[in-house]
């Protein structure tokens, strides 16, 4: 009895974790870029801002429709994709900006649209958060 108990136990153990690997790998409306492409500062930074910057490297078409309101449009910042890429080489490898890594609004940006996608939001729809939630902070670096 023990024996077939501790067998249906273990069977729902591996069930339990299947399930919530494949969650982790396709549970998500977007992709993220592989790690080894960040600078040794972002990877050294906490996971959420690892994350959104992994999330900017392969949705740039998503943060460059976001704004920024963390007063980084003086910066010359003109989209919450700019808080993390600065532009390309010539070689074709991207130059990274660390503003994000020391900045909690470009990253809670981020982290929202990174959940609203996943919610099935719109576009529209995560701007329209965005502004209403962030604008209390500063100014839009994206023209209105």
């Amino acid at each position: 009895m023990f024996r077939r108990q501790g067998l249906w136990i273990g069977l729902l153990g591996l069930l339990l974790a299947g399930l919530s690997a494949c969650a982790g790998a396709s549970g998500r409306a977007y992709a993220l870029a592989p790690v080894d492409v960040l600078p040794e500062q972002v990877r050294q930074a906490p996971v959420p801002v690892q994350e959104a910057y992994r999330f900017a490297v392969a949705n740039p078409e998503v943060l460059t429709q976001l704004p920024c309101y963390c007063g980084c449009g003086a910066m010359g910042h003109t989209s919450n994709y700019a808080c993390y890429v600065a532009g390309e080489n010539p070689d074709g490898t991207l130059r990274f900006d660390d503003h994000a890594l020391g900045c909690s609004i470009c990253v809670d940006i981020t982290q929202d649209a990174m959940r609203m996608l996943d919610e099935g939001k719109t576009l529209d729809e995560i701007r329209a958060y965005v502004d209403r939630t962030y604008s209390r902070f500063g100014p839009s670096n994206m023209e209105q």
